[in-house]
């Protein structure tokens, strides 16, 4: 998962998501634990999360919602004094996530005795990267965006290897507070049927993310009882896309899904297949779904298009969250300004309250890296600004809602809840 800056219209919009030996958190206690010094009673909390490009605006809603739960607990958990520091997995010359600077961030972590858990990442490609620096120093890792369902199960979207190969020492480390893509894939399907959709055409990014995504979007499709007409892949690097809207049209293709990232040139992917396949709904996922894609004025399509787009993304209007989701939306718009609530502000607030939760959790071993782990996937019921929810063997949480939003003006607000049918 990735992308979403939201405009806050006359409704407020925000809010939001196994192998033989690795089938949980479970296991005995490590010796390794998270200390400064002999005695520390102060651990560190470390996010990676892309801080430049189309994205930064996302991440910095994170971090926001990061902070206010610390702030909020009073930089503890349970006995020990937490501090937080915010690491940039992105870089200037692509404004995007980048494998060199994901691994970098991982390693820092890595080699810091006082770390004790790991926000990140935004991307899930990044996330396949830092799962198993993080795995082999027995870090616990919460990602607030990731939906590629290869990071935590085999299941539909899986590639070879998944999930085994994220987990070098054969337990699970990672844990996620949005729903996995089967549930974004039967979200979209869900839709399209509903907007009578009889020929839709798949694209994807060929990244861990998109083509995941993808595969769950077909079978989802294919449940629905409207198949793919086929499922490409697209060029990041190409000039235009015009020989790919001809053969899409050709087709005779009535609705297309854009499964990947915005980053991945899809701007101008969006502009060529509104043009090329004109009479075409152009829908897309959460990975495209920010002011990015849409804003003109940060070089997104022209407004022209905005009755084409939709997108989808695991965020909910405000009063369709319970009594400690509205109370945090007043909080964050009480510090951080009226008007700059972002849908994943919530996302961020929510992993850091796992964090703070699963450390206090552990008691006097809340300094216990394993011990905290250990908690992390004994998350069963939990309030929280998302509702309650749980988190699975695998790593998964049980949050299914998904929002679908649509473009006015040139920004994204939300339309309606969606309840994903599995056919």
């Amino acid at each position: 998962m990735r992308g979403l800056k939201l405009a806050v219209s006359s409704v407020l919009v925000a809010g939001l998501a196994a192998g033989v030996a690795a089938c949980g958190g479970g296991g005995s206690s490590s010796s390794t634990s998270a200390s400064s010094g002999s005695g520390s009673k102060t651990l560190t909390i470390y996010s990676s999360l892309p801080l430049q490009g189309a994205s930064r605006t996302n991440s910095e809603a994170l971090v926001n919602g990061i902070k206010l739960a610390l702030q909020q607990a009073n930089n503890k958990a349970g006995q020990y004094t937490i501090k937080y520091q915010s690491l940039d997995d992105s870089v200037a010359q692509t404004g995007k996530w980048d494998p060199g600077q994901t691994s970098s961030d991982a390693r820092k972590a890595a080699q810091d005795k006082s770390t004790i858990l790991y926000i990140g990442e935004f991307n899930s490609g990044a996330s396949a990267i830092s799962i198993p620096i993080l795995n082999r120093a027995g870090i616990g890792q919460i990602s607030p965006a990731n939906t590629a369902v290869g990071l935590t199960s085999n299941a539909a979207g899986a590639t070879p290897g998944e999930p085994q190969k994220y987990y070098p020492t054969g337990k699970r480390t990672y844990v996620r507070v949005v729903p996995k893509d089967t549930v974004q894939g039967a979200a979209v399907a869900t839709v399209m049927k509903s907007d009578g959709c009889t020929k839709p055409y798949i694209l994807n990014d060929k990244e861990v993310y998109g083509q995941g995504l993808a595969t769950n979007a077909t079978d989802s499709l294919k449940t629905q009882g409207i198949p793919p007409l086929g499922n490409d892949g697209w060029d990041a690097k190409a000039a235009n896309y015009r020989s790919v809207a001809s053969k899409i049209n050709g087709k005779g293709a009535d609705c297309v899904f854009l499964s990947g990232i915005v980053d991945n040139n899809g701007v101008q992917l969006t502009k060529d297949i509104a043009a090329g396949v004109p009479n075409a709904k152009i829908y897309a996922p959460d990975g495209f779904c920010e002011s990015g894609w849409v804003s003109p004025k940060e070089g997104g399509v022209p407004a022209s298009l905005d009755s084409k787009l939709q997108c989808t993304v695991a965020t909910l209007s405000p009063d369709s969250y319970p009594p400690n989701g509205k109370k945090f939306f007043a909080q964050y718009e009480a510090k951080y300004g009226k008007g700059n609530t972002n849908p994943y502000a919530i996302y961020g607030y929510a992993a850091m309250s796992l964090a703070l939760d699963a450390i206090k959790r552990a008691g006097a071993n809340g300094n216990n890296r394993q011990d905290v782990i250990n908690q992390l996937f004994a998350t069963k019921n939990l309030p929280s600004v998302l509702g309650t929810y749980s988190i699975d063997k695998d790593g998964d949480t049980s949050v299914t809602d998904y929002g679908l939003y649509k473009v006015k003006n040139g920004a994204i607000v939300f339309a309606k809840v969606v309840k994903p049918q599995a056919g």
